[in-house]
């Protein structure tokens, strides 16, 4: 993008009610009242992955341990996080990790565009949770053949692994253990419809999620530790 051009990507935006049945504002409340309510240790944020993530037991199993919400709601873009964000879901509480996974809906962006949203959301992160360490998840390959979106998605990838390396508390983590086979196809019992994960493929992204935040959480229990000692 050129020096002075707004990316469209990195404007905070709402959801036009289209149908009129005022979900995911109504959604976006329900997640402002728990930040009154939790006091979590890690949020989650993103899209429809981030959501249906909590309909799985393996939630239960590694994230609720750790005190986890998750502020997912499908089909957002960069965008709606951002306006998300700056009008509520990150007040009240004060998590020790935030972990992001959106962009894979931002169909009328550019990969640099995708990229310089997800960055202007971990920017607004630092500046409300400036304690708060942000884990950046990898956008998946989608589509069960090869196709532009896919490609477009590990674009995303390639730039953020560098351009994270410049924010506060931000890193990136692929948690793509392999769902492209060699014929280039991705298989249904891994992704449903190309595009959500299904249990089994929940299971292999969510243990290098899980190791990481482990290791972050032992980590600022050390920190804590050594500024009380």
């Amino acid at each position: 993008m050129c020096d002075g051009e707004e990316n469209p990507a990195a404007i905070p935006l709402p959801v036009e009610d289209v149908q009129g049945d005022n979900r995911w504002m109504s959604l976006h409340n329900c997640f402002v009242s728990d930040t009154k309510d939790r006091e979590p240790e890690v949020v989650f944020i993103g899209d429809s992955l981030v959501q249906l993530l909590h309909q799985f037991e393996i939630w239960r199993q590694l994230f609720s341990p750790l005190h986890a919400l998750n502020f997912g709601i499908g089909g957002d873009t960069t965008q709606n996080v951002l306006w998300r964000l700056q009008n509520g879901e990150l007040e009240n509480i004060k998590p020790k990790i935030v972990v992001l996974w959106v962009g894979t809906n931002n169909h009328s962006n550019t990969a640099q565009q995708v990229a310089g949203g997800i960055e202007a959301i971990v920017s607004l992160i630092n500046e409300r949770q400036p304690q708060a360490k942000v884990v950046v998840l990898s956008l998946l390959p989608r589509g069960m053949k090869p196709n532009p979106l896919r490609e477009k998605n590990a674009q995303v990838n390639k730039i953020l692994q560098s351009s994270l390396l410049t924010l506060s508390n931000a890193q990136f983590l692929n948690v793509d253990p392999g769902f492209v086979h060699t014929d280039g196809t991705i298989s249904h019992h891994d992704m449903y419809d190309y595009l959500h994960l299904t249990r089994v493929g929940y299971a292999r992204v969510c243990k290098p999620i899980h190791d990481l935040l482990l290791r972050l959480l032992e980590d600022t229990a050390s920190q804590t530790l050594n500024t009380t000692s």
